[in-house]
């Protein structure tokens, strides 16, 4: 069983830890954040609470059984009843259903705690298991984007949620 857990300053070390394990497998299907996101952690992490708190994002990490951080997912740009869907499972525990499970959790709040009307996702074209997690979850493709350079497509969803 997993748990989403709102991002909260205490999550950083973990955090930075399983980024940096996972980087080389995340690369594989979408663009690298690169070094200075690595360097900069700490402010980066301090700037996305920021964030968090005036009601822009909604930032959680994946938790396992024992406690160990596994993946993050995120609402992103949160404005007029949408946002944007973002997640990334590690290696590790990739290939398990742990990515489905956290979005159809992640669609589950946006509805009920966040009170969200649509999300919309976009993967690259390389990244199957990506676009088979959105479709498990009822999201349908609605065009093409450029991810990072490479090319992509883009996913929406509507939510309901008892009100």
């Amino acid at each position: 069983m997993l748990r989403l857990e709102r991002l909260r300053a205490d999550h950083a070390p973990a955090l930075l830890a399983f980024e940096r394990e996972n980087r080389e497998y995340f690369a594989r299907t979408v663009p690298d954040r690169g070094d200075a996101y690595f360097v900069e952690f700490a402010s980066r992490h301090r700037a996305l609470l920021a964030e968090q708190d005036a009601g822009v994002c909604h930032f959680h990490v994946v938790v396992d059984d024992e406690g160990e951080l596994i993946g993050r997912v995120n609402l992103m740009d949160v404005e007029d009843g949408d946002a944007e869907l973002g997640y990334r499972i590690g290696e590790r525990t990739a290939g398990r259903g742990v990515a489905t499970a956290a979005v159809e959790e992640m669609c589950r709040m946006a509805a009920t705690e966040y009170r969200l009307d649509t999300l919309t996702a976009v993967t690259t074209l390389g990244n199957v298991a990506s676009m088979t997690v959105l479709g498990r979850n009822g999201f349908t493709l609605v065009g093409d984007v450029t991810v990072g350079g490479r090319p992509g497509v883009r996913y929406r969803r509507g939510l309901v949620a008892a009100r």
